[in-house]
């Protein structure tokens, strides 16, 4: 990236329904890696996960189409997206907790 060049956000997402105990964290670490992104993944204790990415825009936005259906045996509500201007210090894609 040139120097002058704005800098990507990093896109934070909010996944409800049901998310947990359905593989989501572990499907959702293989489709990053597989789109070339950067950040986490990880459960929160009111039952939604939370998922934080960065790469080529294009390549987010594919992310996030995946986040709104899950694997097979998630049932998704709800995705609340937002991006945030935050240097990202990822250096790959983990599951946190």
């Amino acid at each position: 990236m040139s120097p002058d060049a704005e800098p990507l956000p990093v896109r934070r997402a909010v996944i409800s329904g049901r998310v947990q105990g359905v593989g989501f964290r572990w499907a959702a670490k293989k489709e990053a890696q597989r789109l070339g992104l950067v950040g986490e993944v990880k459960n929160l204790t009111d039952g939604t996960v939370l998922a934080c990415f960065w790469g080529k825009p294009y390549k987010m936005n594919d992310f996030e189409d995946f986040l709104r259906h899950g694997p097979v045996l998630a049932r998704v509500s709800h995705l609340e997206v937002q991006d945030f201007n935050d240097a990202p210090d990822y250096h790959a894609f983990e599951i946190t907790r």
